[in-house]
């Protein structure tokens, strides 16, 4: 499922923003984007998204602003000062120059000087990222849950549709067993002609065909799939590989409907039926 959350907060004089961006995936796939000092903070990243999250492709970026100059030391370079210093007093002596060498002068020559950002305290860093990941996760779940409860809604309407296909299956299956026993009957007597037809023998293939076309069985775990799948909808924990491996038993028994039906009516049924399934097998693909 998509969401979006963002936080900012000065911990330990430092500007921190995590911003969190899911997208649909089939999998859990974390990405961390931090500053390359801070490398340190994937794991620890990672590691927090995995306990809100069981599935989606998510982005995490991380923003450090250091407002303290503690972080920041300068250091004198002296080989380059004293190189800088050789050449000023051979200019000086071999040119017969004023020697007017000052602090400033030579504080203003490039490289003089060398600013270098102080190794952060890795442990006391993680702990405040993570509280700012923490309060950005607020809204970042708020969205998925939104996201996630339209999902179950369109889902368990589709069920009810299902269960209204099923319910025409199974009163349209014993109407075709009588069609094909009075068509088999006209028939017969069309071929016989003035022949005495056996009327055991007519309700023999009617009961031959009943038996083979029977679809009790699938309707009845077809109902039963359902059923479950509203108890799955109930539930607090991550269901979405669950609710993959329903859809496939799902499907598995509308196709078996579907090859037993030898009738136009029946078969126009199935593909509704199949229809609403791969619509749940969709939204699935999003749900944790």
């Amino acid at each position: 499922m998509t969401g979006y959350g963002r936080a900012r907060q000065v911990l330990h004089e430092r500007n921190i923003t995590v911003e969190l961006r899911s997208v649909n995936h089939r999998y859990l796939d974390v990405n961390v984007k931090a500053p390359r000092i801070y490398g340190f903070l994937e794991e620890a990243a990672k590691n927090a998204v995995g306990k809100l999250i069981a599935r989606g492709k998510v982005d995490v970026f991380i923003s450090i602003d250091s407002n303290s100059a503690g972080d920041v030391k300068v250091s004198l370079n002296h080989k380059i000062l004293e190189s800088y210093l050789d050449a000023l007093h051979e200019m000086r002596d071999t040119y017969h120059l004023v020697d007017d060498i000052s602090i400033m002068r030579l504080a203003r020559l490039p490289d003089v000087f060398t600013a270098e950002k102080q190794e952060a305290n890795a442990e006391e860093l993680t702990q405040d990222v993570l509280e700012v990941l923490t309060a950005a996760s607020v809204d970042f779940c708020s969205m998925r849950e939104r996201e996630g409860a339209k999902m179950k809604e369109d889902i368990l309407s589709r069920g009810q549709t299902i269960l209204q296909l099923v319910s025409e299956v199974e009163q349209r299956s014993p109407k075709a067993v009588e069609e094909y026993r009075a068509k088999l009957t006209a028939r017969m007597k069309e071929v016989l002609a003035d022949t005495t037809i056996d009327p055991q023998r007519i309700l023999a293939e009617a009961a031959i065909y009943a038996d083979r076309t029977a679809v009790d069985e699938e309707t009845v775990r077809l109902r039963s799939h359902m059923h479950q799948m509203e108890l799955m909808a109930a539930e607090e924990k991550p269901i979405g590989r669950k609710l993959d491996f329903l859809v496939q038993e799902m499907n598995r028994e509308a196709n078996t409907i579907g090859s037993k039906a030898n009738d136009m009516e029946l078969a126009k049924i199935v593909v509704d039926i199949k229809s609403e399934i791969e619509k749940i097998r969709e939204q699935i693909q999003n749900i944790e």
